[in-house]
């Protein structure tokens, strides 16, 4: 196998990076980018396997971050999605360092703080682009010997031919460039005396003939002696600066944050809403002026059930085949949406009313069950329907139908106000269903709607106790002055029993 040499690394003239692109670390940082990003590294920055880093001096946190790189064989120029992996010639290791002390300094370039010497080793060996599946590679990084970072590209935000078609329109990828493609969580920080290791490999379905390594990627850090001079910006730090470096609050050995603000729904709100019906609630809401709260044309997989949750919300937009390719593939707004549904929230999604597709599928919609997601809600169809109907999960959906999302649908976007079933649902609504339909509750109103439902409740348990006894409904439904007084003294009653 070919190696990195000085050669490799003088003939890059430009290393670009990518900022987030994995699934995992994505969830660690809290957000997940709807379009790649970039930033440059200079060329100074690219060193060999073995060599040694220096963390500057008055610097805390030098970050480590193991990548796989992308070697350019051939000039790319607006370059399709279909052509891009032709035009990379290698695949192997890389380590993204930087210190977050300078990342104050940078606003947004990363220059200073990941464009130091030495702060991008490459290597040992050269992985031919065209032996592998550029999703069947898997990056592995060792600190003092510890594997902290383990993942495949098998689900990345963006695929590696998305990556170099997207960079080439607007400028010339050049042979002998590096694209350095993200890395996944378990990145950290390094300190003087360790030693971190990065390798690639193929997985088992990865590449066509026996299995390929690049080797592991050997860097050691020693500590900077020469201090900054005072002309330009000095290191400094904080505790959040701390949390992403080493990836959490705990790793950073900090203490827990305060406690997350209350959620709109509490367990005593839920349980008050899980007590009554919708047909009650849709009476009180009715009241309140709101009459087009209800998702309708939906039918319930556990119509048995009585579900209440907040809402997370998914939109499909109608299938174009170039939009698609960009949107459709990889981990896309539907997965995305699926792998970071809650423990008790609903998953709302707007198909448009579109029957002719299935916009879930037993593996995704095992996949919210196992996350602990209350429910799935539809105004699309859905797949593998009896599977999907066996579930404890209930889902609310047109029809079933086999068709992927391919053949009428895109998943576009996720946590954003959408439209289901005739209504607006928004990102932190309430829902409630049950076998009467599904409503949509604005938080501010929910604790007097659910206060005034129970009531409400009350008093037809008394209507029906009556009716059942004989007594016409003129006067009794709804309760005028002497039945209310007469319902006053049964609901006093109850009280004492």
């Amino acid at each position: 196998m070919e190696q990195v040499t000085d050669d490799t690394l003088a003939a890059a003239r430009k290393v670009i990076a990518v900022h987030i692109n994995y699934p995992s670390r994505a969830a660690q940082r809290g957000r997940t980018p709807a379009q790649p990003s970039y930033f440059l590294k200079p060329s100074s920055s690219l060193s060999l396997t073995g060599s040694a880093v220096e963390r500057p001096s008055g610097c805390e946190l030098l970050g480590f971050e193991g990548e796989v790189a992308l070697i350019i064989g051939k000039p790319a120029r607006r370059v399709g999605i279909d052509d891009a992996w032709s035009h990379v010639e290698w695949v192997t290791a890389s380590n993204d360092l930087g210190v977050y002390d300078l990342r104050h300094a940078d606003k947004g370039s990363n220059l200073r703080s990941k464009g130091g010497d030495g702060f991008t080793p490459v290597g040992p060996g050269l992985i031919p682009a065209d032996a592998v599946d550029p999703a069947g590679l898997r990056i592995r990084t060792w600190h003092n010997g510890d594997l902290v970072q383990d993942d495949t590209t098998e689900d990345l935000l963006f695929p590696f031919a998305r990556l170099v078609a997207d960079l080439s329109q607007l400028l010339t990828l050049e042979e002998g460039d590096i694209i350095l493609t993200g890395t996944p969580a378990g990145a950290s920080v390094a300190k003087p005396g360790d030693v971190v290791e990065v390798e690639v490999a193929t997985t088992a379905a990865g590449n066509t003939g026996p299995g390929l390594t690049s080797g592991r990627l050997i860097t050691r850090v020693e500590e900077g002696s020469t201090p900054f001079a005072d002309f330009g910006a000095q290191p400094k730090t904080d505790d959040l600066q701390r949390e992403e470096a080493y990836g959490s609050r705990e790793a950073a050995g900090l203490p827990a944050e305060n406690a997350a603000p209350v959620s709109a729904l509490s367990p005593e709100l839920k349980a008050k809403l899980e007590s009554v019906c919708t047909a009650t609630l849709s009476s009180q809401l009715r009241k309140r002026g709101l009459n087009n709260v209800s998702i309708d044309g939906l039918t319930a997989t556990r119509p048995d059930r009585r579900v209440v949750g907040l809402a997370r919300t998914l939109r499909y937009v109608p299938n174009r085949e170039d939009l698609f390719k960009t949107h459709g593939g990889g981990f896309n707004a539907q997965k995305r949406a699926i792998d970071s549904v809650n423990e008790g929230e609903i998953l709302v999604m707007e198909a448009r009313g579109e029957k002719g597709t299935g916009t879930i599928g037993d593996i995704l919609a095992l996949r919210a069950q196992v996350r602990g997601a209350a429910a799935i809600i539809t105004d699309g169809g859905v797949r593998d329907f009896s599977a999907v109907a066996a579930m404890d999960m209930p889902t609310y959906y047109s029809n079933p139908h086999p068709a992927v999302l391919g053949r009428r649908h895109i998943p576009w976007d996720t946590d954003i106000t959408i439209a289901c079933g005739g209504t607006t649902v928004q990102p932190g609504d309430i829902i409630v269903a049950d076998s009467d339909g599904i409503l949509v509750i604005p938080p501010a109103l929910a604790e007097e709607v659910a206060n005034e439902s129970i009531i409400q409740e009350r008093e037809e348990s008394f209507i029906a106790e009556m009716v059942e006894r004989g007594h016409s409904v003129d006067g009794l439904y709804p309760l005028g002055a002497a039945w209310r007084a007469k319902y006053e003294e049964w609901e006093a009653g109850k009280a004492n029993d």
